[in-house]
């Protein structure tokens, strides 16, 4: 699936690709409506309604990743809410091997995610995962998701490297056109990003079911 002696620097989300979205996915869609209604007062109806238009209104923006954002709009302190159910986060299978194999071969990690500083502390509580990693890059520093060609030209400008010779991994289909869009070498899809969903189908780019079918071989070194 992988050309290898074709990658440099290998880019990975985090939410769905190496943590299992299903914590994200309960948060938003039950626990956090569940609380919304509790401390606001308001019926179940209530609280889904007014957290759904904000999801649609906001969807793909850096809006929608940001916790500042729903704390104010929902006039909620969003963290200690998520730390509640933090004990749902968790690697998806195979990710923590993939990632001392990837360090072993030579080539540069990078972990590049749309996900607020404050999300991504909240789930290194649990999986620390920063160590492996030689960058940790958070689209909030560029004020543009991922999904916008701003994020990958910031980005670059601020850490250079090949997009010929990288791959990404993410789960978001609209991630993955905008870094094909910028020039991104090899791309990879994830088949369940959430363990309790089913598999999903018809997807546009290849598709990773288990990091057991990419581990990377050794980098070749240059000829003396």
């Amino acid at each position: 699936m992988i050309d290898w002696q074709r990658v440099d620097v290998v880019l990975l989300d985090m939410d769905g690709t190496l943590l299992d979205l299903h914590y994200d996915n309960y948060f938003w869609s039950r626990h956090l409506p569940a609380r919304y209604a509790e401390l606001k007062s308001a019926t179940a109806d209530q609280a889904n309604s007014r957290i759904d238009e904000l999801v649609e209104q906001h969807r793909g923006s850096l809006n929608w990743y940001c916790l500042d954002f729903w704390s104010r709009e929902l006039a909620l302190d969003i963290v200690p809410l998520k730390r509640e159910v933090a004990d749902r986060v968790q690697m998806r299978p195979g990710a923590a091997d993939f990632l001392s194999a990837l360090r072993q071969s030579g080539r540069t990690p990078w972990l590049v995610t749309n996900a607020h500083r404050d999300s991504v502390l909240v789930k290194m509580e649990r999986e620390n995962i920063e160590p492996c990693f030689d960058r940790m890059i958070l689209s909030h520093d560029f004020a543009a998701a991922k999904e916008h060609q701003a994020f990958w030209q910031r980005m670059m400008a601020q850490h250079p490297f090949d997009p010929a010779r990288a791959l990404l991994i993410d789960d978001s289909a609209a991630v993955l056109e905008a870094a094909a869009e910028f020039g991104i070498g090899q791309l990879l899809t994830i088949a369940q990003p959430d363990s309790q969903q089913p598999a999903r189908d018809a997807l546009h780019h290849p598709v990773l079911h288990d990091f057991a079918q990419i581990m990377p071989i050794p980098a070749l070194k240059p000829a003396a």
